[in-house]
């Protein structure tokens, strides 16, 4: 669930600040009020997980003043200014130093709450993208995205580990909802690139002419970014959907892998979506195109190929939708495991987790069975496959595993709680662990 954003309010005069905040608290805002400039600075720095609102006329350092300085520390940070009546020139001065937006006193109250509220939304727009940014920065954290202890994932974690270090460029293929776009992030993330630009484009979500803009310029007069191949230079570019690329725009992107030499100055990471139609890549683009994004190759595998990694996702998606909607999370019967290694996941990953949201917000509710979700997609999505059918052991060891992992995770490592809840005695609880690979220390 979104925390509530905070607001610094600033104002040395001791009933208007008290007024705003009283009016902000009720509209379900975390208010903090300071009665100089000075005292807010002291509290209100880069990542401020919120907003301020700042009269412009103090006594010692006036709104003006600390707007620059906090446009100094954080550019991204909305300041929203109140203005004395006929203050217009200096809200215009405060505009163009960086200012969200002002207020002229005696100012609607409503107006204040919208304003609030929409430079609230962008402040925590501004945040999590740079807590994404920081996470993809990291090439450990991003690759613990990457689940699974099956043979298919520990080839693709090495896979990633090995081609991040290349220089080439890159083909990832695989089925829709597969993860090819995290694969893409995780390539960038663990290489030599990661401090650099990732610029990510989407060549099915435009029409020609707009992606030959976006991907070559020249951008549009009102347009402050650079193309993507300039944008992207010296680091990754990533082409989403790359079997949407019009023949002109193949032939130009080639062109300019051509002028870049060898190694590339921006590596391109293509993505292709075609695996569950019958078709392939190499089939709908130009040989000399394909063959150069293709030096390397990632093909991301389908869900049900993954095993008992169906089972861990299961409960690790299910934990945190539980933890969202403040529930618990629904208990995984033998029979309910079984079928969700049977299932044909035509969806793969993304039908997952849809599943599991589902699953926990029909458990709040005391409805319902993960069989019944299954079907319901069945029927509403065209398999690819069955899953092969396996020996009852297998399945058997699957559930197991899955049990004891998602007991051990709730108790947090405690193994006696562990070897209560499932009547096991130590030496038979750590024989299981030892059998499925699972340590105590990746609970704790």
């Amino acid at each position: 669930m979104a925390t509530a954003m905070k607001i610094a309010i600033v104002d040395d005069e001791k009933d208007m600040r008290q007024s705003i905040s009283q009016w902000l608290a009720l509209s379900g805002y975390d208010t903090e009020t300071y009665a100089s400039a000075e005292e807010a600075l002291g509290a209100v720095g880069p990542d401020y997980p919120g907003i301020v609102i700042s009269d412009i006329k103090m006594p010692g350092m006036d709104g003006i003043q600390l707007l620059r300085k906090l446009m100094g520390a954080d550019s991204a940070l909305p300041v929203i200014m109140i203005t004395g009546h006929g203050d217009v020139p200096i809200a215009v001065e405060a505009m163009r130093i960086g200012a969200f937006d002002f207020l002229e006193k005696p100012f609607n109250p409503d107006r204040m709450s919208e304003l609030a509220k929409k430079a609230t939304n962008a402040r925590r727009l501004t945040l999590d993208n740079r807590a994404l940014r920081r996470e993809l920065a990291g090439g450990e954290q991003i690759m613990r995205k990457l689940i699974g202890a099956s043979p298919v994932m520990e080839r693709l974690r090495e896979d990633i580990l090995d081609l991040g270090q290349a220089d080439g460029h890159v083909l990832i293929e695989g089925e829709t909802g597969t993860g090819k776009t995290l694969v893409a992030h995780a390539l960038h993330a663990v290489g030599a690139r990661a401090g650099k630009k990732f610029v990510l484009v989407s060549c099915a979500a435009l029409d020609e002419d707009a992606l030959m803009q976006r991907l070559f310029g020249p951008m549009q007069p009102e347009e402050s970014r650079l193309p993507a191949i300039e944008e992207a230079r010296g680091g990754t570019l990533v082409l989403e959907d790359i079997e949407a690329l019009s023949d002109a725009a193949q032939a130009r992107l080639l062109s300019v892998l051509d002028e870049q030499g060898t190694p590339p100055e921006t590596r391109v990471i293509a993505i292709c979506n075609l695996q569950d139609e019958g078709r392939t890549c190499e089939s709908t683009m130009r040989p000399d195109l394909y063959y150069r994004l293709a030096s390397l190759k990632i093909v991301v595998p389908p869900l049900r190929a993954r095993g008992e990694d169906i089972l861990t996702l299961f409960a690790r998606l299910s934990e945190q939708y539980a933890e969202e909607y403040g529930c618990p999370a629904p208990k995984v019967s033998a029979q309910e495991a079984a079928q969700l290694l049977q299932a044909p996941w035509p969806g793969n990953v993304r039908q997952l987790i849809n599943l599991a949201e589902r699953a926990v917000l029909q458990s709040r509710r005391g409805q319902g069975t993960i069989a019944s979700l299954l079907m319901s997609d069945h029927d509403q999505m065209q398999p690819v496959m069955t899953t092969e059918g396996k020996p009852l052991k297998e399945y058997v060891e699957a559930f197991e595993r899955m049990l004891i992992d998602n007991t051990m995770r709730r108790h947090k490592g405690s193994i006696s709680a562990v070897m209560e809840e499932l009547c096991l005695p130590r030496r038979t609880l750590n024989e299981k662990m030892a059998k499925y690979g699972l340590a105590r220390a990746d609970y704790l």
